[in-house]
């Protein structure tokens, strides 16, 4: 039976998960909330129902799940009061913007003995799926490093996203996203270590890019990068295992596999490079090397929905743990320390 759900905050990602709700064969829309008129007037334009107040939202019975898509500033707030109003809640991303708020928003949710969970929907990212499917399968060995990118050229968005107060930038943006990405092909556990920097080219007050690298305690490393100010893409995803390396230019493309089959040839051939010869950057060729694409993974970002109403009803694991959410979180808080420390690795 589906699960009645609405709405708080009819912005941009707000709009996203009422059009999928709409079209959703495990959930029904119950209506959307906005602090803006405005906007309430456009959902209403729109045929769709929208509260006078979040309490009135709140207070209606027939509503079990409740989505959060305000700025991140005032998530905390909202999803306590859901909570506690005997709602399941599912928050955008970022959850919150400190690990001392995320506990309390956990303590909230455990004792409402509801479901809560943060919306990482770019685990359906199908450039991101290849990457984790290459490393589960095993077939270029123990991964050494993976390389993480998002690039851009039109700076910051000129809305709450650009303002500190908001808890607006890129690392909280877009950072979350691709952290968590991370962590899902290299694992929740075992990080040592956390250096960033930021970029400031088109705002002063927040990060419009970042580099921020992450080192693993048994040797595994991390990169991932965000950039508003680039006019030639760097490839969105690069990893290099044991026996091979992969590589994905952007997301509409195939991940590239490069498979070592004979770690050496009998005899290389020095190449001439640019002023002079070299064996040691000399090309593979097939003997050695197996070179091919894999199919795109199959995907749908509303399987989150359908998992978060199954995990209501007990029939499965929510998708987003809360200790998943603990460790994306503090990575991101080790970001902003290391930041502040002039790039300084912190020890996680």
């Amino acid at each position: 039976m589906k699960k009645k759900a609405a709405v708080i905050g009819y912005g941009g990602m707000g709009g996203w998960h009422v059009d999928h709700i709409l079209k959703s064969d495990v959930v029904e829309f119950a209506g959307i909330y906005d602090i803006k008129e405005e906007r309430r007037a456009l959902a209403e334009s729109r045929g769709i129902k929208a509260y006078a107040s979040r309490e009135e939202l709140l207070a209606d019975p027939e509503i079990e799940m409740v989505t959060v898509a305000v700025p991140n500033d005032v998530h905390e707030e909202i999803v306590i009061a859901a909570l506690e109003a005997g709602k399941n809640v599912l928050c955008e991303k970022p959850v919150t913007l400190s690990l001392e708020s995320l506990e309390r928003m956990i303590a909230a949710s455990k004792k409402a003995g509801k479901i809560f969970s943060v919306h990482q929907n770019r685990r359906f990212d199908v450039d991101y799926l290849a990457m984790k499917q290459l490393k589960d399968s095993g077939e270029i060995g123990e991964i050494i490093n993976i390389e993480s990118r998002i690039h851009g050229s039109r700076g910051i968005p000129s809305d709450w996203r650009g303002e500190k107060a908001y808890g607006g930038g890129m690392l909280s943006d877009w950072g979350i996203h691709l952290i968590d990405q991370i962590l899902m092909v290299l694992g929740f556990d075992g990080i040592a270590g956390v250096r960033c920097t930021f970029e400031h080219i088109t705002n002063d007050e927040v990060d419009d890019g970042f580099s921020l690298w992450l080192d693993y305690k048994d040797g595994k490393r991390a990169y991932v990068e965000v950039g508003t100010y680039n006019f030639i893409a760097m490839p969105r995803f690069y990893m290099r295992a044991k026996s091979g390396s992969a590589f994905i230019r952007d997301w509409r493309e195939n991940c590239k596999v490069a498979k070592c089959k004979a770690w050496h040839e009998s005899d290389v051939i020095p190449v001439e490079t640019a002023a002079g010869l070299t064996k040691t950057m000399a090309p593979r060729d097939e003997i050695t090397l197996d070179e091919y694409e894999l199919d795109r993974p199959k995907s749908d970002v509303h399987d989150y929905y359908r998992n978060f109403v199954r995990a209501i009803d007990g029939l499965e694991e929510q998708f987003v743990t809360h200790d998943q959410m603990r460790t994306d979180l503090k990575v991101i808080m080790k970001a902003f320390e290391s930041v502040e420390k002039g790039g300084e690795r912190i020890e996680f």
